[in-house]
């Protein structure tokens, strides 16, 4: 008669998915298995696998991952640990030193949920909200909107100097990148966080998501819907459109000049180049240049570096960047760093 098959499942799950949420694989692993078995069954996963009807036992506890090896090692028929939150280090380790020579049970690492993309942002969410809780850490806790805004604005420039040389670099570079990309998810993270304390009208980081999503749909109707468009100048001018209705809808007053709602605390540079956009989405392209000759005819300063904007991007370059890397390639000659 033969001897029935020793077979040792380790369920691999994903902490940022639900507990119950378990592959097909998974549930028919469990269900047919001599014996489940967990370091606490009532850690997430182990509970909803109980609670699904099937019996989780618990293991030795505190035991060394050696001795968790023998243990699992040892039993007969089907058996399934349910992997701990902590991963369990060193168990396969020790499974592969323990495993017996004569009639070894079959080892499988089953995996019953992964993460889908983007699923470690609940881990960044998760971190924030530690941080800001009572027992967290202090200097957190007393920030304010106000008191953050500086930051924002300081790691948002750190961004786009880490940007700026991004495409084909390799290395360090793309490594500082997701270094300071993350430090702008990181703001965004706070202020949510305290936002979500207000005590009339809080909201969440789950709102500040849902409001982009519903943008990023609604002006978006060449994916998400069926208008057709012909390449990106027909998406602009839609998205200008419908940023209009989008302030009708709210209340808002239609837009009596093109220049409205330009932020008077972005930086004359890349304030500059946006009034020029925004006259040449107008149609008040040449408006804009013959105002700008007239007033440097009259003497103004600023206009001749208004006329080096709308040169530049007559061009098709982008001013604020070009003028970025011109002042490194001034601070690397003058330091006699290669440029």
């Amino acid at each position: 008669m033969d001897r029935p098959a020793r077979e040792l499942s380790l369920l691999l799950t994903s902490p940022r998915v639900a507990p119950g949420l378990l592959s097909a694989a998974a549930w028919d692993a469990l269900r047919a298995a001599d014996h489940v078995l967990a370091a606490d069954p009532t850690d997430p996963t182990p509970g909803a696998v109980a609670a699904a009807g099937v019996e989780v036992r618990a293991a030795l506890t505190g035991a060394t991952p050696a001795q968790r090896a023998e243990e699992l090692l040892g039993l007969p028929g089907r058996v399934v640990w349910v992997g701990s939150p902590d991963g369990d280090p060193g168990l396969a380790e020790a499974l592969a030193v323990h495993l017996p020579e004569e009639d070894p049970p079959s080892l499988e690492l089953l995996v019953g949920s992964w993460d889908t993309p983007g699923s470690r942002l609940l881990d960044a969410v998760a971190v924030m909200d530690r941080l800001r809780s009572p027992g967290g850490c202090p200097w957190d806790a007393e920030q304010t909107h106000a008191s953050l805004t500086p930051y924002l604005v300081e790691e948002a420039h750190e961004a786009v100097e880490a940007l700026d040389d991004l495409d084909g670099a390799t290395g360090p570079d793309r490594e500082h990148a997701v270094e300071e990309l993350g430090d702008v998810l990181l703001q965004v993270l706070f202020h949510a966080r305290v936002a979500a304390e207000h005590d009339e009208e809080p909201f969440d980081v789950d709102d500040v998501a849902a409001g982009l999503v519903a943008k990023l749909v609604r002006r978006h109707p060449h994916v998400f819907g069926g208008v057709e468009v012909e390449g990106a100048e027909d998406v602009a001018r839609g998205w200008e459109q419908i940023k209009e209705q989008e302030r009708r809808d709210g209340g808002a007053a239609a837009r009596e000049h093109p220049l409205d709602g330009i932020p008077a605390g972005m930086p004359s540079l890349a304030r500059a180049a946006k009034v020029a956009s925004r006259m040449g989405r107008a149609g008040q392209g040449e408006r804009l240049e013959d105002v700008a000759a007239r007033l440097e005819a009259d003497g103004d300063a600023g206009a001749v570096l208004l006329r080096a904007v709308l040169a530049l991007r007559g061009r098709g370059v982008d001013p604020d960047r070009a003028l970025r890397h011109t002042l490194r390639a001034v601070e690397a000659a003058v330091g006699g760093r290669a440029g």
